[in-house]
């Protein structure tokens, strides 16, 4: 039997790649391995969905539930480029 586990993927990982993308504009002194960095933090802050489609997931979530998502992501997001900036902060007064 051939299994194919190429299709499987967090829910989150599309979502907070391109929410940190299109925010980066507002950090221009970010690096782009200090984004990466952020997507990491604001991924471990949100909870493990995987699917197979996205919208195997959306089809079946009520708006309430998708309005939470979001919230949880601008959350996570928020808190992960402040997280980051302030560790990279810290790193580079003890340089």
């Amino acid at each position: 039997m051939n299994i194919n586990f190429e299709q499987v993927h967090n829910y989150f990982e599309r979502i907070v790649f391109e929410d940190v993308a299109s925010q980066a504009v507002q950090y221009p002194n970010y690096s782009a391995d200090m984004l990466a960095d952020v997507a990491c933090v604001a991924l471990n802050r949100l909870p493990a969905r995987y699917v197979r489609h996205d919208v195997d997931m959306m089809f079946y979530l009520t708006e309430k539930e998708r309005h939470a998502i979001d919230e949880s992501v601008r959350e996570a997001l928020a808190f992960a480029f402040s997280f980051v900036g302030e560790r990279m902060a810290l790193l580079g007064r003890n340089t």
